[in-house]
């Protein structure tokens, strides 16, 4: 029997009605730094068979990263979502009978928080399968991602993103010096700063530069916490359990922090403590050189991949049919 269905509006991202996305991976090293979108599967006019979404979350991951997008990220503002219509649907009178269904697969790509839609893309796939599970995989299954279409699609996608940073470069980058320096969170800035697109070029040098003060104010706040905490533990229990939990924490201080001196002579001085009352040689491994050369752009990068993946798995999008 045939059955087609229309759809009632084809959606579109706007700041009316609320559904909570769960994140299907964390920020990487790798995302940070590109044009990030988020694959979205949003309610669908006819429910999505079990599988059928999961398939096609992936499929839209693979269109994205064909086509350079970071198909992950943690709270992305991007996305990119599917409005299926099912054109139609048989049941094939071949024996065994099957399901076959036709569907128009309606993507698009916007701004998740703010509601602007950037671009928009029809594809029409079938698929056929011993029911209707199958049928709809089937069909999911023939959505390519490396179709010239598909990347023209997503180049003007690309475009407004990088023209949505260029627009509020300066806006982030106030946002991010006042996180740090009025409110002392200097992990959640460098995330901030590190999350625009180095297809930004300019925008992207400006949050860089603005990123090095930020992290020379982490590292030495971090390095006068640990020291505190370090020394409090030494004066309270002076033994080899108490050494080895207090090694940790020395080692774990930047080299260039100001007080690095006063951990590495800290160090010195509980190894030879343990030496007089334990009778043997502890030494915890610190890094002893001050001036180390290190990939400064990489470690504020690695502070950002830390925050975006201690953040909450569910963000909201708000869309309407």
């Amino acid at each position: 029997m045939k059955n087609t269905l229309k759809s009632i509006s084809c959606w579109i991202l706007a700041l009316t009605g609320t559904v909570v996305m769960a994140q299907e991976s964390s920020t990487s090293a790798a995302a940070l730094g590109r044009i990030t979108v988020t694959a979205y599967i949003p309610p669908q006019t006819e429910a999505l068979p079990s599988g059928a979404e999961n398939m096609l979350t992936n499929k839209l991951n693979q269109l994205l990263t064909a086509n350079g997008i970071s198909g992950s990220g943690v709270n992305s503002r991007f996305i990119i979502a599917p409005s299926i219509v099912v054109t139609s649907k048989d049941i094939t009178s071949t024996a065994p009978a099957m399901t076959a269904i036709s569907l128009d697969v309606n993507l698009y790509v916007g701004d998740g928080f703010d509601g602007k839609r950037y671009a928009s893309k029809t594809v029409s796939v079938k698929g056929v399968g011993t029911n209707e599970t199958r049928a709809y995989l089937d069909a999911i299954k023939n959505i390519k991602p490396n179709d010239p279409a598909m990347q023209s699609f997503l180049s003007g996608a690309k475009s407004k993103i990088i023209d949505y940073y260029n627009a509020r470069c300066t806006q982030i980058i106030n946002e991010a010096n006042a996180l740090a320096n009025s409110q002392m969170k200097f992990e959640e800035a460098m995330y901030k700063l590190t999350s625009i697109p180095e297809e930004c070029t300019e925008c992207y040098t400006k949050a860089m530069a603005a990123a090095g003060p930020m992290f020379r104010k982490k590292i030495e706040r971090d390095c006068k916490v640990k020291m505190v905490e370090a020394n409090n533990l030494w004066n309270a229990n002076q033994d080899w359990d108490t050494a080895n939990t207090v090694g940790q924490l020395l080692s774990s201080i930047d080299p260039e922090a100001s007080c690095y001196k006063d951990a590495k002579a800290l160090s010195d001085k509980i190894g030879k403590r343990v030496l007089e009352i334990d009778k043997r040689e502890w030494n915890y491994k610190m890094e002893i050189d001050v001036n180390l050369k290190r990939d400064a752009i990489k470690a504020i990068r690695d502070i950002g991949v830390a925050y975006g993946n201690g953040q909450p798995s569910t963000v909201v999008y708000r869309s309407i049919w």
